[in-house]
């Protein structure tokens, strides 16, 4: 954790990071996220020194976290959608509408 950090900023690292692991994320890659988060959270409630201007303006981490959930109600954005197509191997998927991926990958 950063210097300066509190109590409440030490659970919400672990609980994020362990989160991230359960996802199936590596540990260095949970501990990443697990940092940016709460950065951005002490950035947001003006707990640290410098704070770029999407870290104060942009909206909280969980409310954009929510709204990219892929069990949410419109379920997978059209670029998480692209690059599973991508990793897969589809061909025409830069042409293909959001239904269309979601129908070639199988949804």
């Amino acid at each position: 954790m950063p210097r300066g950090s509190n109590a409440k900023r030490e659970r919400q690292y672990e609980h994020i990071k362990d989160s991230a692991k359960e996802r199936g994320e590596s540990d260095e890659r949970a501990k990443e996220i697990a940092a940016r988060t709460v950065n951005k959270e002490r950035a947001r409630a003006g707990e640290s020194r410098i704070a770029s201007r999407t870290s104060t303006q942009d909206m909280s981490s969980y409310r954009r976290g929510g709204q990219r959930s892929h069990s949410g109600s419109a379920g997978p954005t059209k670029d998480q959608l692209y690059n599973e197509a991508r990793q897969r191997g589809i061909k025409g998927r830069s042409t293909m509408t959001k239904a269309q991926l979601s129908r070639a990958l199988g949804r």
